[in-house]
């Protein structure tokens, strides 16, 4: 079964996608960026700032699909500067704690909002 979500308290998406996407006892969590509510960007410079905003916003789709940092399985991080992993880890722990989610990392030239560092997706269980 098949459920989309959208989540209260989030950006409207900029493109043809939705917040997660529940499937049988998993969530696909689309890639989080690092906005608040009304579609600004957070810590313009800041990739620190930016990675602490990804993460709560992952929060509220987490809390939305009714699981917990604990249980993701997988995430894939998009830096613009792969040297910023050192920076953003100690965020990866504050929201992971002792979890250790199966992790990618991939550099790219540029994300889909000007000014964007850090961008995140996650797979998640629900049970």
């Amino acid at each position: 079964m098949r459920k989309e979500l959208r989540v209260e308290g989030l950006a409207e998406p900029i493109s043809h996608y939705t917040d997660a996407v529940k499937y049988g006892d998993l969530l696909f969590v689309s890639g989080v960026a690092p906005l608040d509510q009304h579609s600004r960007l957070v810590g313009e410079k800041d990739v620190v700032a930016q990675a602490r905003q990804v993460f709560l916003n992952m929060k509220k789709v987490l809390d939305a699909a009714g699981t917990s940092f604990e249980k993701v399985l997988k995430v894939t991080v998009y830096l613009t500067d792969v040297a910023d992993r050192t920076k953003i880890n100690p965020i990866r722990m504050e929201f992971f704690g002792s979890a250790r989610p199966a992790s990618t990392l991939i550099g790219v030239n540029a994300l889909a909002i000007p000014g964007m560092k850090v961008e995140v997706e996650a797979v998640v269980a629900l049970r």
